[in-house]
């Protein structure tokens, strides 16, 4: 199932998308959550419920009107999310970006989650990547996945965690690596180099 949030006279709306056709949730069922924050904290049963009526539309069992994926303007999955973590997730990422700095790897990776908190305010979606011009020198970005989660939780275990996964989207983590590298000297961070922008999409 592919979930979506586009933009029409500038409203957001929640989606789902079927071949080359976005079904608005307020047209599917007017029931379902019409953004995509609510229907996150609607958790398994308000995914539980799309894709029942998901399944529904695929098999031709019930109709709803549509538009054409190429009449609407997608944005952002989650246009607004709640928190946005960035975390070191493979360790051999991990250790070969250190032996190329000349560093060994240290064994506080395998002991507990490593991330950073990026900024949840800057989440861009499909199309142009707005950023001013001191980000472009060295301006990079990172091909990632990210996963999106619909229950609240903390110190979750590795054995539970799949219990709590919404979603995954395609995720570019972009880094003005220049400003980066300078702010990364005083050992906090990273902080401006990467808080101006990240594209998530286009579905969930």
């Amino acid at each position: 199932m592919r979930i979506v949030t586009s933009t029409k006279n500038g409203q957001q709306e929640l989606g789902i998308v079927i071949d080359d056709r976005f079904y608005s949730c307020s047209a599917i069922d007017q029931n379902l959550p019409t953004t995509m924050s609510d229907f996150l904290k609607g958790g398994e049963d308000t995914m539980n419920q799309l894709q029942i009526l998901e399944t529904a539309l695929r098999r031709g069992a019930i109709n709803r009107p549509y538009h054409l994926l190429d009449d609407i303007q997608l944005i952002a999955p989650v246009p607004q999310p709640a928190s946005f973590r960035d975390a070191y997730a493979f360790r051999q990422h991990v250790a070969t970006s250190r032996r190329n700095r000349g560093l060994d790897m240290i064994p506080e990776f395998d002991e507990f989650p490593v991330f950073y908190f990026s900024n949840h305010q800057s989440i861009q979606g499909p199309g142009p990547v707005r950023c001013m011009p001191l980000h472009l020198n060295q301006l990079d970005f990172e091909l990632e996945i990210a996963i999106v989660i619909n229950k609240p939780g903390i110190n979750i275990p590795a054995a539970q965690a799949d219990e709590y996964i919404a979603g995954y989207m395609i995720m570019n983590d972009f880094s003005a690596r220049k400003l980066q590298m300078d702010e990364m000297k005083l050992s906090l961070g990273p902080a401006k180099g990467k808080d101006f922008a990240t594209a998530i999409g286009p579905y969930l």
